[in-house]
């Protein structure tokens, strides 16, 4: 073998594996004139124990060599390194030898003789495979960072106030801790629960979930306990029930606040006991269930008003995870409207890019009462309505507040001075804009279609620092 070259890694490295000498010094030479470093190899055999020194960018090799010839020399090469482009010539080419060197890995096979100007290509072909294939790497790597930072499960989110929910509850998963989830309707509670279900140690087995207000009160302690043949009137078999179904698994009972206070104490049972009687049963039996609750109602106050049993309450709450309202968290809007554009669009059949700024500044200002759930509804109905790939202002429509709902300018203002009340709208309004844009005072700019050294000013003249 002969050196002509200490390959440097910071340029592309080429190795030329042939046994005529005129063709191994031409290729060289016009190699290196274009910026490659490059060694020579004579044979098969001296072009492996190269590659052994040198994981090369890509490899000529010939194909009629002595000791080994160019098929025996890829097969080794491809076990030596699975990231080397490696290029088959000879001249003495068929397509069946063509094909049989692409099934053993080679990237191209060219006839000799041939034109420099076609190695050239050849090679700056590979070179942009390459360089195409190391961007998507890096762009599945952006994106894994990406769900790691701002996903737990199925959730999707990057405020402050989910990130602490995240946090909580992947922490909570590992445990056998019952844990109360709180939070208006449409916030998410159940892929909470699924989350935790699925990141925790019981994820081989299916949660179970029952929605105790969805169930009538005289069939609510059947479904959860199971009941025995003969126990009621149209019990004609025996029945298994949710907390046996989710024996060494999950429960998620839904809406627990809407459970009936005689049915509470039978599950405040289960949950000291870990044990279950089906009705018309005399016997009870040993469960194994992690019990997850949740709630859109406030259950202290359900405990003050004699509607929740206090010990229940207590029990339940080992640990509380509380999901704040989407009008609370405005800067996750963005990073949602981007999932659910990207899920309808698989749905739906469509190729919407995205959301037009003046229909983002109306999504960002929505009180949005149904909370994710009424933003993912009217996603849909968004990208239903659209025609082009851009959703626009005209694609969304909401209803009017909820009756009892404050006017905007009662929720924000105390007195009556026009100017400052101009004052804590600008200030609320520049808070919410950076937060949108996570503190990128450009893009808060654009949103608040004032000028970025205005924003600068009002922000100083507020002692706003995001």
């Amino acid at each position: 073998m002969k050196n002509n070259n200490t390959p440097k890694r910071a340029q592309p490295s080429v190795l030329i594996v042939d046994d005529e000498e005129n063709m191994r010094h031409m290729l060289a030479s016009m190699l290196k004139r274009d910026g490659y470093v490059v060694e020579t190899a004579e044979n098969g055999e001296a072009g492996i124990e190269a590659l052994k020194i040198h994981p090369y960018d890509y490899v000529l090799c010939d194909i009629k060599m002595p000791k080994m010839d160019g098929m025996a020399f890829l097969k080794h090469a491809k076990l030596l390194s699975d990231t080397t482009t490696i290029i088959m010539m000879s001249a003495y080419a068929t397509i069946d030898l063509a094909v049989d060197a692409m099934k053993l890995g080679a990237y191209d096979f060219i006839s000799k003789p041939f034109k420099s100007d076609e190695i050239k290509l050849v090679i700056e072909k590979a070179a942009e495979r390459d360089r195409l294939k190391r961007e998507n790497v890096m762009l599945k790597e952006q994106v894994r960072r990406f769900e790691g930072q701002y996903r737990f499960g199925h959730l999707l989110a990057k405020s402050p106030a989910m990130r602490d929910v995240f946090e909580l509850a992947a922490k909570v998963a590992q445990y056998n801790t019952t844990v109360l989830i709180v939070g208006e309707s449409g916030t998410g509670k159940e892929l909470v629960a699924r989350a935790i279900h699925r990141a925790g140690p019981r994820r081989d087995k299916p949660m179970v979930a029952i929605n105790c207000g969805g169930i009538p009160e005289a069939l609510l302690e059947s479904e959860m306990f199971g009941h025995a043949k003969g126990a009621f009137t149209g019990a004609d078999r025996s029945k298994r029930g949710l907390f046996e179904e989710a024996d060494e698994s999950t429960l998620l009972l839904d809406e627990i606040g809407e459970m009936p206070v005689p049915l509470q104490v039978k599950l405040l049972r289960v949950l000291q006991e870990s044990e279950i009687r089906a009705v018309g049963q005399t016997v009870s039996r040993k469960v194994n269930v992690r019990v997850i609750a949740a709630t859109s109602r406030n259950l202290p106050q359900m405990v003050a008003d004699g509607e929740f049993r206090e010990d229940l309450f207590y029990r339940l709450n080992v640990v509380t995870i509380e999901l704040p309202p989407l009008r609370d968290r405005v800067e996750d809007i963005p990073l949602l409207c981007q999932h659910f554009i990207e899920k309808f669009n698989e749905r739906l059949g469509r190729n919407v890019k995205g959301i037009e700024p003046d229909a983002m500044s109306l999504l960002l200002s929505h009180r949005w009462p149904g909370n994710v759930r009424e933003l993912e509804n009217a996603m849909e109905r968004a990208m239903v309505l659209s025609v082009g790939n851009q959703l626009s202002r005209d694609n969304f429509s909401f209803a009017s507040s909820a009756p009892d709902a404050k006017p905007p300018i009662e929720q924000l203002f105390e007195g009556y001075s026009i100017k400052e009340a101009q004052k804590q709208m600008e200030n609320a309004m520049i808070v919410k804009a950076l937060k949108a844009t996570e503190g990128n005072r450009t893009h808060a700019a654009r949103l608040l279609e004032i000028s970025h050294p205005s924003l600068l000013s009002k922000m100083k003249a507020y002692n706003i620092d995001l």
